[in-house]
Formats: C-alpha cells, sequence, structure tokens
C-alpha cells in the first residue's frame, strides 16, 4: 500500500509531518531530493513551531516530470530517513512540471519566497525562457503586472555570493520597466546549505517502506547533521526558519567559504582520487584520511576568516565523521559529475589565496591533477565542457596540464600562466601516472 493522505494513518503517530500547510506560500525550482531534505523540512519545522500554516511548498521541476511522478500519487507526502529517524515530510503541496503554469504560482500574492536549488551549471547558461533564470524572469513579469506585492528569492546553491549572483542574471533578462520593478520589490538574499544527501537507491526505498508501514517512491535519505545559513535581508513576509534551526546573519560570504572548501573541496578530491564508489569507502583507508585532513589544516583553513564565534574547529572534526557514515552511500561518481562547474569555487580560489599568501597549495594541486586525470581517461565524462576536456589519454602529465589550464573559464588566465601552481599540478599529475596514490601521498607528505 503506498503512502498518500489516505493511508498516513497506517504511519505511526510520532513518524507523521509535523505540520498541515492549508496554503502554499513558497515556491521552489527545482524540487530534487536535496530541496526535500533541506529546505523542505526547515519549512515544515518553521511551521509546526508557530502553527502558521501559510508556508506550504509548491515546487516546480526544471526539465522533467520524474519527481511529479513519483509525489504526486503520494499527495506530495514522502519519507525522510535521517540516520535511524525516519518520517513523513507533509511540507509540499504540489510539483508542476515543464509545461505547468509556473508563472502564476509567482504571481500569486499569497507567495512570498520563491527558493531555488538548480545546481551551480544552470547559473552558467545562457538565460532562456525555458531555463530556471528564464522561467523566474517571466514570473517576476507576470507578478509585476499582477502588482502582488513583493518577493524575496532565496537561491540555495552551492555557490559563493550565490544571491548576488541570482540577482545578476535575472538583471540581464529584464527589460527596463521591469528591472526597476525588481530593484524596488524583489530581494536576493545570498545562503549557505550544508546536508549531505546521497541519490536514493532501490535499498533505501525498501528500508523506508519497512519502518514506515506504507511503499514511498518518494523517500530521501539523508545524514543527522544539516546546516542552513541565510542573509537577514528579505523584501516581506517568510517562514519563521530560525525557529527552525536556521541561523540569519548579516554577512554569508564566510559560511559560504567554509562549506564550498572543507565540504565540498574534500569531497571534490575524494571523487577525483580515491577511486572509490562510496564517499565512506573513501575515508576508510588511513592514508587517504590523513590526506584529507591535511587539505583541509594545510590548504583550505588558512583562507578562511570572519567566522568569530563559529566553532570551525567542531565543524572540521565533524567532516570525517559524516564522510565515513556508511548509511549514505554516498556515491562518487554523483560528486565527481559537472567538475568544471565545481572546481572554480571549491579548490582553485583557495588556491588563488594560498598563492598570493606566498605558500605552496600542495595538497590542492594533488586533487587538481586528479581531476585532471579523470577528464583525460573517463570513458563517460559527466560534464557540459566534456567535448572541450577529453583528450590523450597517453599524453605527457606537462601536455595534460598545459592543454587543460587553458580552458580559461576554469582555470582563468591567472592560474594558466602562474609558475608554481603549474609545476605544483604536473608534479603530482606525473607521480599519480607513475607511481599511484599511495606512493604519491607518501612523496607529498
Amino acid at each position: 500500500m503506498r503512502l498518500s493522505r489516505a493511508t498516513l494513518s497506517r504511519v505511526a503517530a510520532e513518524a507523521r509531518p509535523l505540520a498541515e500547510p492549508r496554503e502554499t506560500g513558497v515556491v521552489h525550482l527545482g524540487i530534487g531530493a536535496f530541496h526535500r531534505a533541506h529546505q523542505a523540512v526547515y519549512t515544515e519545522r518553521a511551521m509546526a513551531a508557530t502553527g502558521d500554516d501559510r508556508w506550504g511548498i509548491c515546487g516546480a521541476s526544471q526539465r522533467s516530470t520524474a519527481v511529479a511522478d513519483l509525489l504526486r500519487p503520494q499527495d506530495c507526502l514522502y519519507g525522510l530517513r535521517a540516520g535511524d529517524d525516519v518520517r513523513v515530510v507533509g511540507s509540499v503541496r504540489e510539483v508542476l512540471v515543464p509545461g505547468d503554469d509556473l508563472a502564476a504560482r509567482l504571481a500569486a500574492p499569497r507567495t512570498a519566497v520563491v527558493t531555488l536549488t538548480v545546481t551551480e551549471k544552470a547559473y552558467r547558461r545562457e538565460g532562456g525562457p525555458s531555463t530556471a533564470i528564464g522561467r523566474l524572469v517571466a514570473g517576476l513579469r507576470a507578478r509585476a503586472a499582477a502588482d502582488a506585492g513583493p518577493l524575496t528569492v532565496v537561491s540555495c546553491d552551492n555557490l559563493p555570493g550565490n544571491g548576488a549572483t541570482l540577482a545578476r542574471l535575472v538583471a540581464e533578462l529584464c527589460e527596463p520597466p521591469l528591472l526597476a520593478w525588481v530593484e524596488q520589490n524583489v530581494a536576493f538574499p545570498s545562503t549557505m546549505v550544508d546536508r549531505i544527501v546521497p541519490a536514493t537507491t532501490p535499498a533505501d526505498l525498501d528500508d523506508v517502506a519497512a519502518r514506515l508501514g506504507v511503499r514511498d517512491l518518494g523517500a530521501v535519505v539523508t545524514e543527522p547533521f544539516t546546516q542552513w545559513v541565510i542573509e537577514d535581508s528579505f523584501a516581506g513576509d517568510r517562514p519563521a526558519w530560525e525557529l527552525a534551526g536556521a541561523l540569519l546573519v548579516d554577512d554569508v560570504r564566510p559560511y559560504e567559504l567554509m562549506k564550498l572548501r572543507l565540504l565540498n573541496g574534500s569531497h571534490s578530491a575524494i571523487a577525483y582520487l580515491s577511486g572509490a564508489t562510496y564517499v565512506s569507502e573513501a575515508v576508510g583507508d588511513p592514508a587517504f584520511a590523513a590526506y584529507l585532513r591535511r587539505l583541509m589544516d594545510d590548504d583550505l583553513t588558512p583562507t578562511l576568516d570572519g567566522l568569530d564565534g563559529f566553532d570551525l574547529a567542531g565543524y572540521k572534526k565533524s567532516l570525517p565523521a559524516r564522510f565515513a557514515n556508511p548509511g549514505l552511500r554516498h556515491r562518487v561518481a554523483q560528486i565527481a559529475a559537472d567538475g568544471s562547474q565545481k572546481l572554480p569555487q571549491r579548490l582553485l580560489d583557495p588556491a588563488r589565496d594560498r598563492l598570493a599568501a606566498g605558500h605552496e597549495p600542495r595538497w590542492i594541486a594533488l586533487a587538481v591533477a586528479g581531476w585532471m586525470r579523470h577528464v583525460s581517461t573517463s570513458r563517460e565524462l559527466d560534464d557540459p565542457l566534456a567535448g572541450r576536456l577529453r583528450g590523450d589519454a597517453t599524453a605527457s602529465a606537462a601536455a595534460t596540464v598545459d592543454r587543460l589550464l587553458a580552458v580559461e573559464e576554469i582555470f582563468g588566465a591567472d592560474l594558466r600562466e602562474h609558475r608554481v601552481f603549474r609545476e605544483l599540478v604536473t608534479g603530482c599529475l606525473e607521480r599519480l601516472t607513475a607511481d599511484g596514490l599511495p606512493a604519491t601521498l607518501r612523496a607529498l607528505a
């Protein structure tokens, strides 16, 4: 028997939704697993904490009907397994698919917040009517025409300054009258989001069904840890996310860099160096775990500041345990995808900072060399720049480094011309190719 409102009584009372929204106040673009494990949970908890049931979520899929096909038959209910805890989340009220009238939802007066999780590469595409940014602008145009009031648009993607980036892309697609309205009525706060959410497997679905007592095809699996830091800059009303554990701050950037560099940077190193299938397997190797500590301590942590009062040491200490969680089954291939869009903010920007300070970021250089080996040898490269990144797997390390450093969208002109960086990466790639990872780690250490 499948999960739905009609079968919810079969679920244990303590595992049922914390709140039942009566209205829709949030529209979310890109309603994948991460949103359902993160922002949707915070929103439900906020409604439960305040009794304010206006903040139901209308999710919108950007490219397919897959999520709608899973959730619509379940009345948009789904199970969330976080560690050993499993419960049903009820904050999503509706899921739109391409072709549905998203603009009408964005123009509805009771819609006060739009959130987005559309991945890094979506921000690099040219804005068109069918893209996430294009559909957002169409909705803003409809909202302005309807005089429906202010709106806050919250990017929850792994980009530094994601709010400012989104505001700039929106502005580029707005005609002058619409731009003037947006500048007066729309806020784009930046955020930092942190929760590991691997792809759900059939075994996960079986486990959630056994725990809930009903079949759930939309279940999401995540870790107990969760964090959401939001710039306190809203155009109007919003859910009381701070009562659900979110942190509202004046400046998100220090938290963005902390997460992008320490967690995501380490994830990328695992993806391109470990050779493991799952993250938990990679950190089970003591030598590789020691490398990750050196990467974080020597190359990444010195690039962070502005975190006064925050327990940075505690956050760093939590990461190995989070990575080692065998219950997540976080596939390395999922992290390795779209590396050209992730590498700059995760590893290359901190490399620039270390070089500018007169230090050699050799642990970062090793991860970059791993990425270069990955894109040069992978048979099925999942990356929007795959055609330009693939190369001759038999080429020398120097030739491979020269070829890939020339991809300016990734490395810029500065790293391409930086002698120290080039030599570090070339040396690491030579060692990886000739001796393998264990010997390379011993040589660097």
